[in-house]
């Protein structure tokens, strides 16, 4: 049991660590002040792979951290949006995989727009009622929905290697024993 419970902890801190380094090593600025990068495929990853506990952790830690580092006023609502996402592709998957047993790329991508959705209406609402930029706000809504879309495209791009490769089924092994 114990063993188990270390074994996700390292997990969630290697995909805490993934989402960092992925949202800090490819930034491409934006015209609101923030950037686009491939975490949001991390944040994906975390939930498809990790599920509801140790992938909402990962996913909103991870992210925060990335956030810390510069726009540190938003760790906080990150932490909860990015979180929210994971979870939301785990539950997204986990109904729709039995159902696309042979379209298992339709599922991430089904589960990859529902976590993505969050994020852009979940920092909408952060940066149009807590930060009291209005419709101001509204400008970034493009920007993310260019994030969600890397996002979606990176998360099920490796997500459909791992599938292929059976890598989480083995993984997933390992942790159980």
């Amino acid at each position: 049991m114990k063993n188990q419970k270390l074994i996700h902890l390292l997990y969630a801190s290697l995909f805490a660590a993934l989402t960092f380094v992925a949202t800090m090593i490819i930034k491409i600025p934006t015209p609101t002040g923030g950037y686009v990068n491939i975490g949001d495929g991390m944040v994906i990853l975390s939930g498809l792979i990790l599920g509801p506990v140790w992938g909402t952790l990962a996913a909103g830690i991870g992210s925060m951290l990335a956030d810390l580092m510069g726009y540190p006023i938003y760790a906080g609502a990150t932490f909860v949006i990015k979180a929210l996402m994971a979870f939301a592709a785990w539950g997204i998957a986990k109904l729709l995989l039995p159902l696309f047993k042979k379209g298992r790329f339709l599922a991430y991508i089904i589960s990859g727009i529902v976590a993505e959705a969050i994020m852009v209406f979940g920092y909408f609402v952060f940066e149009a009622t807590i930060m009291s930029y209005g419709l101001g706000a509204a400008v970034s809504v493009l920007p993310n929905i260019v994030q969600g879309v890397v996002g979606i495209a990176v998360g099920v791009v490796l997500m459909v290697v791992f599938d292929k490769t059976k890598l989480i089924e083995k993984m997933m092994r390992k942790k159980e024993k």
